[in-house]
């Protein structure tokens, strides 16, 4: 599998990507600082092989997208069979909207130039799988399965990282051509003409998409590497539940096991992961 990977650099992506490298699988990533991996043993040691790519650019520059997409398709032979798009930013605090990214549509913009520069399948070729990281309380729906804790931190706190992850998430159903029922997006996240002219896949044209939405992450360890004696080491589900945490370890287990085993179960669904 030739894998181009956007948000890749730590967390959820950088642990996905390396157990998509483990598995034998070719890995591009877009970093806007390549020296980020200058002393990371992992990731060096599939770079000196030749299956870990390392391209500089910044998702938020449609141009850098545009061309990370063809470093892309040469290191995989003119095909990529996976976009992993995990784009979180750092986060800062402010009093009076809380936890924000900058820009405060990051998430949004930098998927809105994935899918505007994405390579045009050919006919009768696979499509480009899809696999985008939202969050467990994305939508109003989602948030009133959430436990009263959780549901709170997210409806305050974390209310701006929320309208940027329900911008991706519009993106997402028009494209795999999904029902929306919540409600618009704010200009300020998703520009009202993002819909005009063919920048972005007509409505309901990608068929290989995987939205994950996971609970509050944590840098707990990886439960689905144990034997847990025939349990599920975490839930995975397309209806909402009340999903407390997850470790970001889990997240890339099921991302990974997802994309290499089970794609024909995950495939055009939104699943919600937690414990």
């Amino acid at each position: 599998m030739n894998a181009f990977v956007i948000g890749g650099s730590k967390n959820i992506g950088y642990l996905s990507a390396l157990r998509l490298l483990a598995a034998g699988s070719t890995v591009t990533f877009l970093l806007r600082n390549t020296s980020c991996f200058d002393e990371d043993e992992r990731i060096q040691r599939f770079v000196s092989t030749g299956r870990a790519f390392l391209f500089k650019g910044d998702a938020l520059v449609r141009s850098d997208v545009e061309k990370g997409w063809e470093a892309a398709e040469k290191n995989g032979n003119g095909k990529v069979d996976l976009l992993l798009f995990t784009v979180g930013g750092a986060p800062s605090f402010s009093l009076t909207k809380g936890i924000i990214t900058n820009p405060i549509n990051l998430v949004t913009q930098c998927f809105l130039n994935v899918l505007s520069t994405m390579p045009k399948s050919t006919p009768g070729s696979p499509q480009t799988k899809i696999v985008a990281v939202s969050v467990a309380g994305s939508t109003k729906s989602a948030r009133s399965a959430l436990p009263l804790a959780p549901k709170a931190l997210y409806s305050t706190f974390m209310k701006s990282i929320i309208r940027d992850k329900l911008g991706l998430e519009r993106l997402v159903h028009h494209s795999a051509g999904w029902k929306w029922t919540h409600g618009e997006v704010s200009e300020e996240i998703l520009p009202t003409d993002w819909e005009r002219g063919d920048s972005i896949p007509r409505f309901g044209s990608l068929e290989e998409v995987l939205v994950v939405r996971p609970a509050i992450l944590t840098d707990g360890k990886c439960v689905g590497d144990e034997d847990t004696q025939g349990e599920p080491p975490y839930r995975v589900s397309e209806e909402d539940f009340k999903a407390w945490t997850v470790s970001r370890e889990d997240v890339a287990h099921f991302i990974a096991d997802a994309v290499l085993n089970r794609w024909q179960e995950y495939r055009n669904k939104h699943v919600t992961i937690g414990y």
